[in-house]
């Protein structure tokens, strides 16, 4: 039985048909959890993870991003987070045995390891890559910091400046090697610390997250102006480094400051266009479309909206973009990264 989000009447009042809905889709960046307290969905796993993909879009795959569900509860410390990976290739394969493989959920897995822990971590990544079992790619390790009280740090509670570590970058130098990429989760000011980081690493795969972090709240609250020139400027810095990778997604979140989760109903696809198209025509022009994938961040960004109308928004978004290039950002930027 499906356990619904603690939104869901609200989410109701706006219903759309997917447009397009043969359009080959690659969803790169959503999660997966047994329990949650305080997410706008507790519980998200297969059964709900697929009510979502049956809205009427064409997912043809997806790739899962660590969120610290289901660590390991003893063993060694280091190696706790590999209880993750073991979490969501059970799902994978539960997905195929029920008839859902042609969703190919979790084609892709992104895990986490403690990179500042230096070159212990390469029996991390080791481990992390045999519990795969062919499916992952990547590290997630949140670096998302902010000095002020009213915007949260990211839940594993990372120190100032993460990024620019001496021992996160020792811990860091080992993917490469193993063709693992990394994921930046910041907030926007900390977008220069990653453009240092993709300098300093130019053979390891980096990927942006939800634009940066654009953050609307706090001390940012009615200065959207400013947060998108700042922003442009950062942006402009770190799409100069071949070696990053763009999601265009997750503008949906508390964070942004948009405050759809705030109004009496939910918005429209069309007024997510209208709110945030400046940071998707922006990223796209410097990026490139074979650099950029458009992202669900589900269930997080179902605070805000359903994943049948966030699809839309995109699809919307590029509706005068060629064949070619809408097919990089629905879904062949993303295979390529994740090697699905």
């Amino acid at each position: 039985m499906v356990k619904q989000s603690v939104n869901h009447a609200w989410l109701e009042q706006v219903k759309e048909e997917a447009l397009e809905p043969d359009l080959p889709i690659c969803d790169p960046h959503h999660h997966l959890w047994r329990e949650r307290k305080g997410a706008v969905q507790p519980c998200y796993m297969l059964d709900e993870f697929v009510e979502d993909l049956s809205g009427g879009h064409n997912i043809v795959s997806t790739v899962f991003i660590e969120c610290g569900a289901e660590f390991r509860t003893d063993g060694p410390e280091a190696l706790r987070c590999v209880g993750e990976t073991d979490f969501v290739v059970d799902i994978a394969e539960q997905a195929d045995a029920k008839g859902y493989g042609h969703f190919h959920i979790a084609a892709g897995i992104v895990g986490t390891a403690d990179l500042k822990t230096g070159d212990a971590v390469a029996d991390v990544l080791d481990a992390q890559i045999e519990a795969g079992k062919g499916r992952f790619r990547g590290i997630r390790l949140g670096t998302l910091w902010h000095e002020s009280p009213d915007i949260a740090d990211h839940r594993t509670n990372p120190p100032q400046g993460l990024m620019l570590r001496d021992d996160f970058r020792e811990g860091f130098r080992h993917l490469a090697s193993r063709d693992l990429s990394f994921e930046v989760w910041c907030c926007h000011p900390q977008i220069v610390e990653a453009a240092q980081l993709a300098r300093a690493f130019p053979d390891t795969v980096i990927v942006l997250n939800h634009f940066g972090g654009p953050t609307g709240i706090g001390p940012y609250e009615g200065k959207a102006q400013e947060v998108f020139a700042h922003w442009k400027e950062m942006i402009d810095e770190l799409a100069a480094c071949p070696n990053v990778h763009a999601k265009l997604g997750g503008l949906n979140m508390e964070v942004n400051g948009f405050g759809w989760h705030e109004r009496a109903m939910p918005p429209t696809s069309d007024e997510l266009v209208a709110a945030t198209r400046h940071y998707f025509d922006y990223q796209i022009e410097k990026f490139g479309v074979e650099r950029c994938m458009f992202e669900s961040n589900f269930p997080v960004d179902k605070v805000s909206c359903s994943y049948t109308v966030v699809w839309n928004a995109f699809k919307k978004l590029t509706q005068d973009y060629s064949p070619a290039d809408r097919a990089a950002l629905f879904h062949d930027t993303a295979t390529r990264v994740y090697r699905l």
